[in-house]
């Protein structure tokens, strides 16, 4: 299937889910993260869930960021320049929906993208290959791009990875990993 035909098919399949259904599965992804070997790395981005996008709740990641001491960073979109700046959560950062409801820090301690060593990474779908489909404006590939080649990728999904996404393009950042409720599926490329 080509991204415009995935984003279709995965946005109503997410749309099929309760609520109930998504904070199980969004605590089974958290649940299943723990045995991933990422956890003597610093710095973590994480994106903060848009829920009316029926995303994985990525709160219980948070928690367990948290507990393990881990520096956290989110992004807050420019969507005149489409890139993104990213700041550390504290206590103090305050967060607010911009106008596309996405939860984005309004302001805070900046965070340069080489020290990020963990992205966890929004998607509709995926593929076999880690080859990745999102919501189209880009954001996530000009980001990947910008980090370390050694930054660690990983998605997020309630689903099961497609065969194939057949038009992504060679500067689509593929992912090292998606956590899924169920397992952890590494892309070794």
């Amino acid at each position: 299937m080509n991204k415009k035909e995935l984003r279709i098919k995965y946005k109503a399949k997410r749309n099929e889910l309760s609520q109930n259904q998504i904070e199980e599965r969004s605590i089974a992804i958290a649940n299943t993260l723990l045995q991933l070997d990422i956890w003597e790395k610093t710095y973590f981005h994480i994106f903060l869930s848009i829920e009316e996008q029926k995303e994985v709740n990525t709160e219980y990641i948070l928690h367990i960021l948290h507990g393990k001491d881990k520096e956290i960073v989110i992004s807050k979109a420019d969507f005149e320049s489409r890139e993104m700046g990213h700041y550390l959560l504290t206590d103090n950062t305050k967060i607010k929906k911009n106008k596309y409801n996405i939860p984005e820090p309004i302001d805070g301690i900046h965070v340069p993208i080489n020290k990020i060593e963990v992205v966890f990474v929004p998607l509709l779908a995926y593929d076999l290959k880690g080859n990745r489909v999102g919501y189209g404006k880009g954001f996530y590939d000009a980001f990947l791009s910008q980090c370390h080649p050694k930054t660690i990728k990983i998605g997020l999904s309630f689903f099961e990875p497609e065969e194939e996404i057949l038009d992504f393009f060679e500067s689509d950042v593929r992912l090292d990993y998606c956590i899924t409720p169920k397992e952890i599926i590494c892309f070794a490329i």
